[in-house]
């Protein structure tokens, strides 16, 4: 019996933990146990005429890289298999991802319409990129299902979100917003970064598209840079692979397996990171100086049931507000000594950051303030130490802010 059949890549019957390990697998004629990496920028054919096939798509094989790899295309596979996906495309990052899947699509006189808590970069695509090549774009607030009902023009081919949001944990109705979009002949493209494919499943909510950095949680401990564009086959192969293949921003090889491993312990680490995320979130709350918290999993989130209807857990991301604005907010993040101050998340080292000083510092005041971005807030991304040592370094911390 050929390995391929004893041992298949892809069972419907397989749970999450058992396809994020096994999925999408192939082995070489040496039948290695780890996903192998090929490490290489392009192949050989046994003839001309091979070439001239695999060009024309009519033998199947890889070409070059850029276009396609085997550890690449295990790392699709693997999250194609999780996410209930048609098809997926790895890409370099995670806004090469979110750029791919709108800019491959639209072109001159289309319309999108995306909910203005945004991450700054996804911004930028939305209300600078965009607007450079004739697409018109408006910003609604993504809260309200009738701004995106009068938002749709004839020229609406877009719609466009994160939930939770970064950094203040907005959600959108994926399934509201989703069935609008439908009805109006337009597609819906989910950005599940904060939720990972662990808590919410956007596809199965009526999105045609799912976008992840999976820089973040799906690699987990902080290596390597990547993205993944997932949805139905036709999209993916029309207008995704086409724009990756012609203008490059493919993932590579060793990130690829790297993003492979990550899979592995994906259901691992979410889990413990979200028990972590709601006593730390539960301890904040009863912190003197911290004047608020927004934690998804906590009853007194602004839409606490519509985060129970579509994540089973509240997730890895807390966003706080500390007494004394900005000062107060760099007196904590001073104090910190366990807790890292970065811009990335996801992490298996907790992470913290300022977000109206770093990621979200290029929009004006009243932008921010639009947003619930205040200049106390602090952005915390929980990873996989003791909950104790955590709690006992937040709470020397935020003494400072009052002392």
């Amino acid at each position: 019996m050929a390995d391929d059949e004893q041992f298949p890549s892809n069972n419907p019957a397989w749970r999450p933990a058992t396809a994020l390990v096994h999925g999408g697998v192939t082995r070489s004629d040496w039948g290695e146990t780890s996903e192998a990496l090929h490490l290489t920028q392009g192949f050989v054919y046994k003839s001309a005429e091979q070439a001239e096939a695999r060009f024309k798509q009519e033998d199947p094989g890889f070409q070059y890289t850029r276009f396609g790899n085997p550890t690449i295309s295990m790392f699709e596979d693997r999250l194609k298999i999780f996410e209930g996906a048609e098809e997926c495309r790895a890409t370099a990052t995670g806004m090469a991802a979110v750029t791919a899947s709108m800019l491959s699509y639209m072109r001159t006189g289309d319309h999108v319409v995306a909910a203005r808590a945004l991450f700054g970069s996804c911004r930028y695509i939305v209300e600078t990129l965009c607007p450079r090549f004739g697409i018109e774009a408006t910003l609604v607030d993504g809260k309200d299902l009738d701004a995106w009902r009068a938002a749709v023009r004839p020229n609406t081919k877009m719609f466009f979100f994160e939930t939770p949001s970064n950094p203040a944990l907005e959600l959108v109705d994926i399934a509201a917003v989703c069935k609008i979009a439908r009805d109006n002949g337009i597609l819906t493209i989910v950005d599940n970064v904060f939720a990972t494919p662990m808590l919410q499943r956007p596809l199965a909510l009526g999105a045609d598209i799912v976008v992840y950095s999976t820089t973040k949680h799906i690699d987990g401990q902080g290596r390597c840079l990547g993205g993944a564009v997932l949805g139905k086959s036709e999209f993916i192969t029309k207008y995704v692979q086409e724009w990756v293949r012609q203008t490059g921003p493919s993932m590579s090889p060793f990130n690829a397996w790297v993003m492979l491993k990550g899979l592995e312990t994906l259901p691992i680490r979410v889990k413990a990171q979200c028990e972590t995320s709601a006593k730390i979130a539960d301890l904040l709350a009863g912190l003197k100086g911290v004047t608020r918290v927004i934690y998804p999993g906590r009853a007194d989130h602004p839409q606490a049931a519509l985060a129970a209807k579509q994540m089973p857990g509240g997730g890895q991301m807390i966003a706080f507000e500390v007494e004394g604005g900005k000062q107060g907010a760099f007196r904590c993040l001073n104090a910190l000594r366990l807790i890292r101050l970065s811009n990335n998340l996801g992490d298996a080292k907790s992470l913290v950051t300022h977000p109206a000083t770093t990621t979200h510092f290029k929009l004006t005041p009243e932008q921010r303030s639009e947003l619930g971005i205040s200049d106390g807030m602090i952005r915390l991304s929980i990873g996989l130490e003791a909950v104790e040592d955590l709690a006992d370094d937040l709470t020397n911390a935020v003494k400072r802010v009052t002392g």
